[in-house]
């Protein structure tokens, strides 16, 4: 177990709580494996690093351990989880139920202004792979799919999918560089996009069920690849 320092840096925003720009702070650095399984996130280090007093940081660690992505030992360490394939495969049902219907019923409305919308989100990320800019990728491929949960009128849903994607983001974050995997994102967005804007609720489902299924497909050569980043099979 390695006390790694703390990446980048942070900007308090005083018009906003503390204690959950702490929590989303430190969940994009796990999430993107800026903070890779095992390292040791000391609690004198973070109210250093944040500049904020104990009792932020403790409950924004707390929501994290609630998540999955975090192990609290009290009195003791509190360290990066290592990848709870459980929890993500749990996910990823979850996702794909939802998200299979959200765009059969986006289909079968079709708004060509949200399907011109994706497309261009869809551009945003063709740019951002050019450079090879992953984080940024990572980040335009979040607002894709929050489009859709907008437009369905159920953003509540999005909030809820997001509190539980911790291990299934981390695991797709390991797959990107992978096999083409970037480029089949921008593939089936582009025909997800494209099959609602022309009201094909079929075609669109085929394209949600590529799309994200690709990831736990590859489980065991993810596991192969990066065996130190996940947690034993139960």
């Amino acid at each position: 177990m390695e006390t790694a320092p703390i990446p980048g840096t942070f900007q308090l925003d005083r018009s906003r709580n503390a204690t959950v720009q702490v929590f989303e702070h430190l969940r994009e650095l796990i999430v993107t494996l800026a903070l890779e399984p095992g390292a040791v996130l000391p609690r004198n280090e973070l109210t250093r690093y944040f500049n904020l007093s104990a009792t932020p940081i403790r409950d924004a660690l707390t929501r994290l351990g609630e998540e999955g992505l975090v192990d609290i030992f009290p009195q003791h360490i509190t360290r990066v989880r290592s990848v709870d394939l459980a929890s993500a495969r749990q996910a990823h049902f979850l996702r794909l139920s939802v998200e299979l219907e959200m765009v059969r019923m986006l289909a079968e409305r079709p708004d060509p202004a949200l399907s011109q919308t994706l497309l261009q989100l869809v551009e945003q990320q063709r740019a951002c792979l050019a450079t090879g800019d992953l984080k940024n990728f990572t980040r335009i491929d979040l607002t894709f799919h929050q489009q859709l949960y907008e437009a369905a009128q159920l953003e509540q849903l999005w909030t809820v999918m997001r509190s539980s994607s911790g291990n299934l983001d981390r695991l797709r974050r390991l797959h990107l560089p992978l096999n083409g995997k970037a480029q089949s994102i921008l593939d089936e967005h582009a025909a997800i996009a494209r099959a609602i804007g022309a009201g094909d609720p079929d075609s669109a489902q085929q394209y949600v069920r590529q799309h994200l299924s690709g990831t736990l497909s590859e489980i065991e050569e993810l596991r192969l690849k990066y065996p130190s980043f996940m947690l034993p099979n139960p």
